[in-house]
């Protein structure tokens, strides 16, 4: 073993890679080359170390999180039985480290840190390099320098803060500098993001929460409150006859509602106890309602001219989320990472990865029928229920001393009620996409006809580079004032569908929703960013048929959606309107008293550090 390298007339140069030996490192457009000398000892010995990375002959610069100089040390030669038997030779050099991603062997899999150290008997040669490859990462110019970082001390059993002292050493190696805040009370994160002047937020090219669902709600509804200047969901005609006070009567063409402006100014989320865990369910929630209050007298304020060039809104190509994971289910990391796996969403960040991320605005008119018409904006990344998943929530807070053992005891007790509720629910059909199932409202009259319709569509599921997403992405976004309008997906002459009837249940799925208990989701087809939501009406039905309905979410391949009392309808926008005095839905797990609310889709609100699941 030789104490230096060698330039070679191709522009490469040989160094010793730890553990491997002799290659001819050389710098393409994209990666890092490697080159063995010695082929013969450098396959053998590589693989022989199962802890070792699978060495590939290039490094993608875009899989790269990290380069850093390393003080003199230790560079092991091949290692392989002959030299195990004789001893390994060591030898002191001058040293680098490449830090980089790689995969286990089964798929699909985490993402996993892993480093190669080279050495060089030249110390300059060494500087050299360090700075060629740092210049290279640099131009991956997507990768983010500055986060605000909330941690929820008390999710999925405390993991929070136990997740984030794992992945923060990656986060400095990388040089990315964070503000950490650990939340003390419900409502932190929104309370500290609502009140971020545009200038602070404008020196952060993202924010992560490391929790759960629950906290990136949150984080989410801080960022968006006063930031996102759109229209409210379109409403169908009549809808006006219930926002009694006449604040709703006004029609425009094509039976929509003229849509009211959001104002800059909206209180702040109601806070709650500070030592409340926030270990939710994708479905279930243990948070206090909470929302945004919008009076209607100041409905139409817009912005004036002068300020637009200083206001910070979304959608936007800057600004990302991040999560974490660190609940109890965490249903939006594995909806768009594929991964519940901690050190995967952080490389995810570091690396800059970007996905667009749909978002449902909801909009509540009315609390309950006799209250004045209010309206209250929400969002919500993942779901948004009512029925079922409402009474879970609220019947939950009755057992808080049972711990997470209570989300299990609750819906079982909700579920052998089995109630029913009287509602009417308006939907958009889409030129583009017809209703997924007929309607069940004859076909609930005998057990036999509920059991199962015809085959339903082939599923194409959302993945990486996901076709779907990209046609939706490009076939609407010209602009940054279409974007801007987050009502774009709404055709231009919208046909209304009237529901009514009684619903055990009344979902719209944003994302897939999986989670460990439910593998392919809650809908297995959701798309991340293609306008849609996904809204499912769940009409009353015996009991046992319900009961078979819930276990085909447990298993993968299965339909949980092809009963005939199930009705799957994709659509951009829905209205739903409900007589019952206590309506409660649940919107990313957090509870929200409403009686009437529109809700509609907006397509890539968000971007997020992700890049889709792999499978």
């Amino acid at each position: 073993m030789q104490d230096g390298g060698e330039v070679l007339l191709d522009g490469g140069e040989v160094l010793f890679l730890d553990g491997a030996g002799e290659v001819v490192l050389s710098i393409g457009r994209s990666d890092l080359s490697l080159q063995p000398l010695h082929p013969e000892l450098f396959s053998s010995c590589w693989s022989s170390i199962t802890m070792q990375p699978k060495l590939d002959n290039k490094i993608k610069f875009s899989d790269v999180y990290a380069i850093e100089l390393l003080d003199k040390g230790p560079i092991c030669g091949p290692w392989n039985t002959r030299t195990a038997i004789q001893g390994k030779k060591n030898i002191e050099m001058h040293r680098f480290v490449v830090h980089g991603i790689t995969r286990t062997r089964k798929r699909p899999s985490p993402l996993v840190p892993c480093e190669y150290i080279f050495g060089h008997g030249d110390l300059k040669t060494c500087k050299i390099w360090f700075d060629r490859l740092m210049a290279c990462i640099n131009n991956e110019g997507d990768r983010p320098k500055n986060l605000m970082v909330f941690v929820h001390p008390l999710c999925g059993k405390g993991r929070g803060v136990k997740n984030w002292e794992t992945v923060a050493p990656l986060f400095d190696r990388a040089k990315i500098k964070t503000k950490v805040i650990v939340t003390d009370r419900a409502g932190h994160a929104y309370d500290t993001l609502a009140s971020l002047s545009d200038i602070e937020l404008k020196a952060l090219e993202g924010v992560v929460a490391v929790g759960g669902d629950g906290l990136f709600n949150e984080v989410l509804n801080g960022i968006l409150s006063s930031r996102h200047k759109a229209s409210y969901p379109p409403t169908p005609e009549g809808f006006g006859y219930f926002g009694s006070n006449g604040n709703c009567k006004e029609q425009a063409k094509n039976g929509l509602n003229c849509s009211i402006p959001i104002p800059d100014s909206v209180n702040t989320m109601f806070p709650g106890n500070s030592s409340k865990c926030d270990d939710h369910e994708p479905l279930l929630s243990t948070s206090q309602p909470t929302g945004l209050e919008i009076p209607s007298s100041n409905s139409s304020k817009e912005p004036c001219i002068g300020d637009k060039d200083h206001l910070v809104s979304f959608p936007n190509d800057w600004f990302r989320l991040g999560i974490i994971p660190s609940g109890s289910t965490d249903a939006i990391v594995l909806s768009t990472t594929g991964e519940r796996d901690p050190v995967t969403s952080a490389l995810l960040i570091i690396l800059g990865r970007r996905m667009s991320l749909d978002i449902a605005q909801v909009v509540r008119w009315k609390s309950s029928p006799t209250a004045e018409v209010l309206p209250t904006v929400r969002y919500a990344a993942s779901f948004a229920g009512y029925g079922f998943y409402g009474e879970v929530i609220r019947e939950s807070e009755n057992y808080r001393w049972m711990g997470p053992a209570r989300y299990d005891f609750s819906g079982t007790m909700v579920f052998l009620k089995h109630r029913s509720y009287e509602a009417k629910v308006a939907f958009l059909e889409s030129p583009n996409t017809n209703s997924l199932t007929e309607s069940a409202e004859d076909d609930v009259t005998g057990a036999q006809p509920l059991r199962f319709r015809q085959k339903r569509p082939r599923k194409i599921i959302c993945r990486t580079n996901c076709f779907v997403c990209k046609e939706a992405s490009t076939s609407g976004q010209n602009s940054e004032d279409e974007i801007a309008d987050s009502s774009r997906t709404i055709c231009k002459n919208p046909k209304w569908v009237w529901s009514e009837g009684r619903f055990l249940s009344v979902g719209a799925a944003v994302i897939s929703c999986r989670n460990e208990r439910a593998p392919d989701g809650l809908v297995a087809d959701a798309h991340l960013s293609d306008g849609f939501l996904h809204l499912l009406l769940i009409r009353d039905c015996p009991l046992p048929l319900y009961l078979w309905h819930l276990t085909q979410f447990t298993k993968k391949g299965l339909d949980p959606l092809s009963f005939k009392f199930v009705e799957h309808h994709k659509t951009p926008a829905f209205t739903f309107i409900s007589s019952h005095d206590e309506s409660v839905w649940n919107l990313d797990g957090e509870i929200f008293q409403a009686c009437e609310v529109s809700v509609q889709a907006c397509r890539g609100l968000v971007n997020l550090f992700a890049s889709g699941p792999e499978v």
